[in-house]
């Protein structure tokens, strides 16, 4: 089988900084350190973008990997005209949408989100790779994850592989079993 080359692209470190503030608002996490200005740190534990929400969006697969530039300016935009609405003085020492604090940043996008918004749509995708980075690591093995640590995917409880490497379920997802095996079926599972 040919295997399909990935390809992440390259953005600047404000895109980078907007795009994690923009994922924090998403999936909150705790700061990377003291002086974080892009996460927020109104929550413990890893999220969205210790989970990858970054690595995620730059990745060729999302389809919006190449847009990522214009998403990143066009929320700072926003972020002016809300700002300048609000009364709100920004730090021009970082991109406009991380100098606002957390509630507005919530606030913000709540405004870009609300149906009949004309870019609602960006803005929704760009919220669901965020929450997909979390949620279901999408842009990692799923056992590498795991073994990794991955935040989200071990706070939802998902469980590591048995030793082959196969996921199995040792009991019925409805706590009984739902149908008889049919006679014809192989020792593999497969009808005969």
């Amino acid at each position: 089988m040919r295997k399909i080359p990935e390809r992440r692209v390259d953005i600047g470190p404000d895109t980078t900084l907007t795009l994690e503030a923009y994922a924090d608002t998403i999936v909150p996490g705790e700061k990377r350190w003291p002086g974080d200005r892009a996460i927020a740190g109104v929550s413990t534990g890893g999220g969205a973008v210790v989970c990858g929400a970054i690595d995620l969006l730059r990745w060729d697969a999302t389809g919006i990997h190449d847009g990522l530039e214009d998403l990143a300016d066009r929320v700072n935009g926003h972020t002016r005209v809300y700002a300048e609405k609000a009364g709100i003085a920004l730090d021009a020492t970082v991109p406009p949408f991380v100098s606002l604090d957390y509630d507005d940043r919530v606030r913000l996008i709540q405004e870009l989100t609300t149906p009949g918004h004309p870019e609602k749509d960006f803005w929704v995708l760009l919220s669901l790779f965020c929450n997909m980075a979390f949620d279901s690591a999408a842009h990692l093995h799923t056992a590498e994850a795991l073994a990794d640590g991955h935040p989200g995917l071990t706070a939802m409880g998902i469980t590591q592989p048995d030793a082959d490497g196969l996921w199995r379920f040792k009991s019925s997802g409805y706590g009984r079993q739902l149908a008889q095996i049919h006679p014809d079926t192989t020792s593999t599972g497969s009808p005969a």
